[in-house]
């Protein structure tokens, strides 16, 4: 039995495809269907039930998950333990991003870390806010920037980037741009266009909707701030989005504040354990791009 098989059986185990798995470990599909095999021949038992387009785990797989893990995450300690005492950091660092990130401090604090820790192999996935944090919460993603409706979202830690008001965004002409104040009862007599569940800012936006009782019309769904910009623009509905994602519009968006949503949409670092050498170098240069919001 080797490391390596095990990082492939991990890797099948949660992205429940072995096409997704190859990808993510840089090897052949093929590579990754031998080597799964092999440790079954060792183990005498099969890990995977392949019946189906969708990947799952047998009885026995079940079983090995977790010491799988354990074992893996056992492995890199031992390089981390030496890299603390040399001042060389070492190994992986997967950082996951919500979908339509456009955050260009975030950007310069992977270039800043890369540059000071050569040594850490960075791997990047996009996904939803939900999938990411349930992905930071079963250790197969390290450190995320997700959207919350919560300051600390349960099982992880967090570190608030961006904490804004909800802002409905409209072209000249209509009807809520002449308003001075807007409230979701106003928002409820037309079409919404917003993004979709799962991230921060629409469990905020269907928190306070659902306190009042109300029921928005959801026309259109976009994952993108841009994208949902450009739709309020061609009349297509009434944009939800947050104070800086309209102010970057506003040459053909007016915004009003939603009075009556007081919960602000969050963007937040999380992460499980922060005794990983690389996860916690990532946090100060991460703090260091954010230097006006974790002064806070």
């Amino acid at each position: 039995m080797e490391l390596r098989q095990l990082e492939y059986f991990v890797a099948v185990a949660e992205e429940r495809n072995f096409t997704r798995a190859a990808e993510r470990v840089h090897i052949s599909q093929s590579g990754v269907s031998a080597q799964i095999r092999q440790l079954e021949r060792e183990l005498g038992a099969e890990l995977f039930d392949r019946s189906a387009r969708t990947v799952t785990l047998t009885v026995a797989g079940k079983a090995a998950l977790e010491h799988a893990r354990a074992a893996l995450a056992a492995a890199g300690a031992v390089g981390q333990a030496v890299g603390e005492v040399t001042d060389l950091i070492q190994g992986r660092l997967s950082v996951g991003m919500v979908t339509g990130c456009t955050l260009t401090p975030l950007f310069d604090a992977l270039a800043s870390f890369h540059e000071a820790h050569p040594g850490v192999e960075i791997s990047v996935l996009e996904d939803s806010s939900d999938r990411l944090l349930e992905g930071v919460r079963t250790g197969a993603v390290d450190v995320a920037l997700i959207g919350a409706a919560t300051a600390t979202p349960d099982g992880v830690e967090a570190l608030t980037l961006i904490s804004e008001r909800l802002v409905a965004a409209v072209p000249a002409g209509h009807p809520l741009a002449e308003q001075r104040r807007v409230t979701l009862r106003d928002l409820v007599a037309h079409p919404i266009v917003c993004m979709p569940p799962g991230t921060g800012l629409r469990a905020v936006f269907d928190q306070a909707c659902a306190a009042q009782g109300l029921q928005p019309a959801i026309a259109l769904q976009a994952s993108a701030a841009d994208a949902i910009a450009g739709l309020a623009a061609r009349g297509l509905g009434v944009a939800i989005l947050s104070d800086s994602m309209a102010e970057s519009h506003r040459d053909r968006l007016t915004a009003r504040t939603i009075v009556d949503v007081e919960s602000p949409a969050l963007l937040a670092l999380i992460w499980k354990s922060a005794h990983n050498p690389s996860v916690r170098a990532f946090l100060a240069h991460s703090r260091q791009a954010f230097p006006e919001q974790t002064a806070r």
